[in-house]
């Protein structure tokens, strides 16, 4: 197994798709695979990939802080699902969105838009919000998924309100230090040669490194629901092994089995695109995560070229990690994943 994933790598390498990868797969709690291939930088000059370069996670974001942190406070009681978001934010209620809930926003059915280019305006963190709370639905709420940024940075705001702490702050405490995710974070400072740099930046005439990539996250000072967050393949396999083993990690439980089960269940059977509470579901086509994962499976990606599947099955996870933007947005991750996946489900 472990030849024939590398060399397939290794191709995806020499076609320029991606500069490199760092690659984990668990099977039934065992790490079969954990892999540095390729360069985790090829401008100005090549550096190699590395096990403990640093990625910015990109949407990863959203499975790995927002969506852990609304599971919590639902086992705290201090939230439902049904709860409207209004109820928290009042200002979110302007143009017909007083019967949002905070169901649709992790499953992507609220009706809000998919993305804005706030960056563009100049917009900090404030104007965006306001202008997402006064901004009217594009669709009827609970109908159609439309993969929403809009929907995570209001959700960030929403943990916020709740906890009364900084969004940092809160996940911090309640799964990176506990889970020993030591180097998972948002606005980084390691050291630079760790990063795996992402897209040239105008503004900077460099390469993102240690910057966030994703510009509206950025322009809202690098902290968001969305995306932001930095972290490596071991800290993300330690969240990985507390989410596969049901809320547990080391003997300690983070999150109930009833509240994780609620996570993983399909809530858009009407669209084609299947969605959790925050996870993507395994659709019936274009699935990131192949073929050959069960129709149980769940996980997500991220736009810098990041991913994270899991098979409840057979007990699999996929964790990828891949800074392919520093080659620009061509959309060769697309068949990339699946292709990948599928190789290391035969096996199984």
């Amino acid at each position: 197994m472990r030849a024939k994933i590398l060399d397939f790598l290794q191709k995806e390498i020499d076609s320029e798709h991606i500069p490199g990868a760092v690659l984990h797969v668990s099977y039934k709690g065992e790490v079969l695979l954990q892999e540095a291939i390729g360069e985790r930088s090829c401008y100005p000059e090549k550096s190699p990939m590395t096990l403990d370069t640093v990625f910015d996670l990109a949407s990863l974001t959203k499975v790995v802080t927002t969506t852990p942190a609304i599971l919590k406070l639902i086992d705290d009681g201090e939230i439902r699902l049904d709860d409207p978001i209004a109820h928290f934010l009042p200002n979110f209620q302007q143009n017909g969105k007083n019967e949002v809930k905070i169901r649709h926003l992790l499953t992507h059915t609220s009706g809000l838009g998919a993305h804005r280019s706030f960056y563009d305006k100049g917009l900090n963190e404030e104007q965006i919000l306001n202008h997402i709370y006064s901004e009217p639905l594009e669709y009827a709420i609970g109908e159609r998924v439309i993969y929403s940024d809009l929907g995570f940075i209001t959700l960030y705001k929403l943990i916020e309100e709740v906890t009364q702490e900084g969004f940092p702050t809160f996940v911090d405490e309640m799964f990176f230090k506990p889970l020993e995710m030591t180097e998972t974070t948002f606005l980084p400072k390691f050291d630079k040669k760790r990063y795996a740099p992402t897209e040239y930046s105008d503004k900077l005439q460099t390469y993102k490194c240690g910057i966030v990539h994703d510009e509206n996250t950025e322009t809202m000072g690098g902290i968001s629901g969305h995306a932001g967050l930095f972290s490596t393949i071991h800290d993300l396999q330690n969240y990985a092994s507390m989410i596969e083993n049901n809320g547990i990690f080391r003997g300690k439980r983070y999150l109930s089995e009833a509240v994780l089960k609620t996570s993983k269940r399909n809530y858009t059977p009407f669209d084609d695109e299947f969605r959790g509470l925050g996870w993507m579901m395994k659709s019936p086509e274009r699935a990131s995560c192949g073929d050959l994962f069960s129709e149980q499976s769940y996980g997500h990606t991220g736009f810098t070229g990041t991913s994270i599947w899991f098979d409840p099955t057979i007990q699999l996870h996929v964790i990828l990690l891949t800074n392919r933007v520093h080659f620009g947005r061509k959309p060769h991750m697309i068949r990339l994943r699946p292709r990948l996946h599928n190789i290391i489900r035969s096996y199984f």
